[in-house]
């Protein structure tokens, strides 16, 4: 967890990353080999934001002001300076400043916490939950008018912490791009959930509609 402002390598991407998800990467551009070997002989973390337009290549993309810390958990070299890393989300983040590109994309952060729970928060959590369950009954009939099986999801284990359990939500959400990230940048806890509800009700007409 960050205390204070500091310079951070950044991996501008075509997705949002949220706090506790995995984040797979194959590194084989050189700016971000260096990144990566950077990480490697440091505290092996980076910042992670979403690219708004342009590409995860070549650089000249214009990139997102808020973001998440990722930390390398695990990595391997496959040849030729390039690595396959297994990353998680850390924390959230605001940029403050976007520093020269040299070696690698860089810039000055800020932790940005989540703030204080207000308002019912049991409440927005379940309401949270009761979206899911909606989807996943839709999407078993979708699968039997189909002839297929529905595979079950994974059990949720929900942590006891409102934000932790905000993002593990919302990483158990069909959500797109867009609403992960308007997720990330939720204040709170119970904001957070609103914008899952809100999402999930989205999918949920999507594939209502499907069925009639």
């Amino acid at each position: 967890m960050l205390e204070a402002m500091t310079e951070l390598p950044m991996f501008p991407l075509g997705a949002t990353l949220l706090p506790g998800e995995s984040l797979p990467l194959r590194v084989f551009e050189p700016r971000y080999q260096a990144l990566v070997q950077r990480c490697l002989a440091t505290d092996r973390r980076f910042g992670v934001v979403l690219i708004e337009r342009g590409s995860e290549v070549g650089g000249g993309d214009v990139r997102s002001d808020v973001g998440t810390v990722a930390e390398i958990v695990d990595h391997a070299a496959t040849g030729a300076g390039r690595y396959s890393l297994e990353c998680r989300g850390v924390a959230r983040i605001r940029i403050a400043a976007w520093l020269p590109d040299d070696p690698y994309p860089r810039a000055d952060v800020e932790p940005w916490p989540d703030a204080g729970v207000d308002g019912d928060w049991r409440a927005a959590r379940d309401g949270v939950i009761e979206a899911r369950e909606r989807l996943l009954d839709l999407w078993r009939e979708l699968a039997k008018r189909a002839g297929r099986r529905a595979t079950p999801p994974p059990p949720l284990a929900l942590p006891d912490d409102p934000s932790e359990c905000s993002f593990t939500l919302a990483t158990a959400l069909p959500l797109s791009e867009a609403d992960r990230y308007r997720a990330l940048g939720a204040a709170g806890p119970v904001e957070r959930a609103g914008v899952l509800t809100d999402a999930a009700e989205d999918v949920a007409a999507a594939l209502r509609f499907r069925l009639q």
